[in-house]
């Protein structure tokens, strides 16, 4: 599903359509939501996040604490990652993403509700600093949301590519997909068939707690996560 698609199936033509604006690959606007006012920030065309995309969205979300006090920011998310370029990394890229992840975090901590939906493409850092960061982060069906793919990983762990295919069949940690971030906790839950429903349900009832690693074990996505939170901040 494209990004007008879904707008249009969130909040129907007029301000689906009229409200968002596309700027390249930067997806911004104001659309009225159950009578309401909401911030939509996102990116679309799987687009790589690079220091001007983060740096964009970073002022969007800003913008909306500074002059909108506790409206609700919807994050739409489809990205292939941070941009791998040399510009990129010494504009300082790192920092960048720090950055937007710090301003959707303020933004929290000031009362606004903020909601990510994965409605095509996730990975890596794109995602990380983005839905991972909100509130509660939600995903359309046919999304598809991975760290990296297995040869990639692969590479990194130095452990076979069959031996993590194999255990990617039985361990969420290693395998990609919406239905193994759900297990794990990453992605609280899927939007199906009435997406303004599932909106609606998540701005009433998305946990202002982070919930993600208790979910990942009670879906046993993630057994140990929540008992090492625990004992951390125990010795702490």
């Amino acid at each position: 599903m494209n990004w007008k698609q879904l707008a249009v199936s969130l909040f129907g033509v007029d301000h689906g359509l009229h409200g968002i604006g596309q700027d390249g690959d930067f997806l911004q606007g104001t659309v009225v939501f159950d009578g309401a006012p909401l911030t939509v920030i996102g990116t679309t065309n799987h687009a790589p996040i690079g220091v001007r995309l983060a740096l964009c969205q970073a002022r969007a979300v800003l913008d909306t604490i500074g002059a909108h006090p506790g409206r609700p920011i919807l994050l739409l998310i489809d990205t292939q990652g941070q941009q791998l370029r040399r510009r990129d990394e010494l504009l300082g890229i790192n920092r960048a993403m720090a950055h937007l992840g710090l301003c959707v975090d303020l933004a929290r901590r000031r009362g606004h509700r903020v909601i990510g939906l994965v409605y095509d493409q996730a990975l890596s850092g794109g995602f990380i600093t983005s839905g991972l960061i909100a509130d509660a982060c939600y995903a359309l069906p046919e999304a598809e949301i991975r760290v990296m793919r297995l040869p990639a990983m692969a590479r990194i762990t130095k452990l076979a590519p069959e031996l993590l295919e194999a255990m990617s069949r039985h361990n969420p940690v290693f395998a990609p997909g919406v239905a193994n971030y759900v297990a794990m906790g990453g992605v609280r839950g899927v939007w199906e068939g009435d997406l303004a429903a599932g909106l609606r349900d998540a701005l009433a009832h998305a946990p202002l707690e982070d919930r993600r690693a208790a979910d990942g074990g009670a879906r046993g996505g993630r057994r140990l996560a929540a008992e090492v939170v625990r004992r951390v901040l125990a010795a702490a």
